[in-house]
C-alpha cells in the first residue's frame, strides 16, 4: 500500500471512530453485510475495521453452514440471535444471503425454499430498519481473473495457504452460476430502503477506501455528530479546578 493510501485510510478510520462514538451515545445500532466471491477482500476490510473501532461495541460474525441445531430452527433465527444491541455494530462476513447464493447454487435446499427467501429477507431487513438499525449491504465485486491471481498468491505463500479450501475451488468451478444467482439477488433484494452497494474490489486498497467512505456516508445520515453536553457535575469540577 502506498503512503498516500495509508494516510487516506488512517484519516477515514479516525472519522469512523468518532462516528462510532456518536452512534453509541445516541443508541443507534448498525448492521453491515459483506458479501462477494471468495478472495474478494472481506477479511482485510474487517481487520481494518477492528483495528480502529472500539471492540466493546463491535461484533463480527463469520457465517458458516448451519449446525444441526440451527438446521432445526427457522433459517433466520441464527441471524436474529446475532443482532447487536442498540449503540453497537455487527459485521456479517457473509450472511442470510447464503440462502439465495450458495444454498441455491449448490442445491442444498429445494427451489421453492430459496425462491421464497427473497420476500422473507426483504421483510427481515425492513424490520431491522423499523427498529432503528442502520443497515448497509456491500457486495465486493472481483473478476474471475482477479480471484485466480489471489488464489495463486495464497497457494505460493505458506503463510496464506490455510486460506485456501476445497470449497473455494469447487465454488470457482460454478462461477457463472453464482453470477446468475447474484444478479437475481440484486434485482429482488436491492430495495429503496435497503439497497445493495456494489464496490469494485479488483484493487483491494481502493476497495477498502471505498468501503470506509460508504460507511461514513451512510452512518452519518440524520446523526448528531457533535459531542453531547457534559454533565453539570463534570463542568463544575473542572471550573473549580481552574480556580
Amino acid at each position: 500500500m502506498s503512503d498516500q493510501h495509508t494516510e487516506a485510510l488512517r484519516q477515514l478510520q479516525h472519522q469512523l471512530v468518532l462516528l462510532q462514538q456518536a452512534m453509541g451515545r445516541q443508541q443507534r445500532g448498525a448492521v453491515i453485510v459483506l458479501e462477494g466471491p471468495d478472495a474478494a477482500g472481506k477479511g482485510g476490510i474487517i481487520r481494518r475495521l477492528g483495528w480502529c473501532l472500539d471492540p466493546r461495541w463491535l461484533h463480527v460474525w463469520p457465517t458458516n453452514a448451519p449446525n444441526d441445531a440451527e438446521r432445526n430452527q427457522h433459517w433466520l433465527q441464527r441471524f436474529w440471535q446475532r443482532l447487536p444491541q442498540q449503540g453497537h455494530w455487527a459485521v456479517f462476513d457473509r450472511s442470510w444471503y447464503g440462502r439465495v447464493l450458495v444454498e441455491r447454487v449448490e442445491q442444498l435446499v429445494d427451489d421453492n425454499v430459496w425462491q421464497r427467501a427473497y420476500e422473507q429477507i426483504n421483510a427481515f431487513e425492513q424490520m431491522l430498519q423499523q427498529e432503528g438499525f442502520v443497515l448497509v449491504k456491500i457486495w465486493l465485486d472481483i473478476s474471475a481473473d482477479t480471484q485466480l491471481r489471489r488464489f495463486t498468491e495464497r497457494y505460493l505463500d505458506p503463510a496464506k495457504q490455510w486460506k485456501l479450501t476445497a470449497e473455494d475451488i469447487r465454488n470457482r468451478a460454478r462461477w457463472d452460476d453464482y453470477i446468475v444467482a447474484r444478479d437475481e439477488m440484486f434485482s429482488r433484494t436491492s430495495t429503496p430502503q435497503a439497497p445493495w452497494h456494489c464496490i469494485d474490489a479488483n484493487d483491494k486498497h481502493q476497495a477498502r477506501l471505498a468501503v470506509f467512505q460508504l460507511l461514513l456516508r451512510e452512518f452519518s445520515r440524520d446523526l448528531q455528530v457533535l459531542p453531547a453536553a457534559l454533565p453539570q457535575a463534570v463542568e463544575d469540577f473542572f471550573a473549580g479546578a481552574e480556580k
